[in-house]
């Protein structure tokens, strides 16, 4: 059964910093394509960051230059680096797998959340 586990959500002021991780019980990780979403408190989703199995990325607007998301093949880890924090980054994320160069159908204006695999998600909480 395949399993993928976020950890490192948290509850921090504006301007902090958080680092997520995922890992994932996927065989040939390192051929999957690789993303966070976030679902915020009023239901919506949002596609965040991407990488996929060429290391090529792709950010969320709302993300860009205050995110980084890094992939480590070898420990079949997933990471989000989150910089400069504020309350609009509340949310729950969630790390989803799918097949390669797939993921950015996501980031797509009006697509939903696409996923072959998602974890069960990580809580943060920015307060200004």
């Amino acid at each position: 059964q395949v399993e993928l586990v976020e950890s490192g959500g948290e509850s921090v002021q504006a301007g902090g910093s958080l680092r997520l991780s995922c890992v994932a019980n996927l065989l040939e990780y390192g051929t999957y394509c690789m993303f966070w979403f976030r679902q915020f408190p009023n239901m919506g989703r949002e596609g965040v960051a991407s990488i996929d199995t060429d290391g090529s990325t792709t950010y969320a607007d709302s993300v860009k230059a205050r995110f980084t998301v890094s992939r480590d093949n070898a420990k079949n880890t997933l990471y989000l680096q989150m910089t400069s924090l504020n309350p609009g980054d509340t949310a729950t994320y969630f790390c989803a797998a799918h097949m390669a160069r797939s993921c950015t159908d996501s980031f797509r204006p009006g697509n939903p959340i696409q996923y072959l695999y998602r974890g069960e998600g990580t809580q943060v909480n920015v307060s200004s």
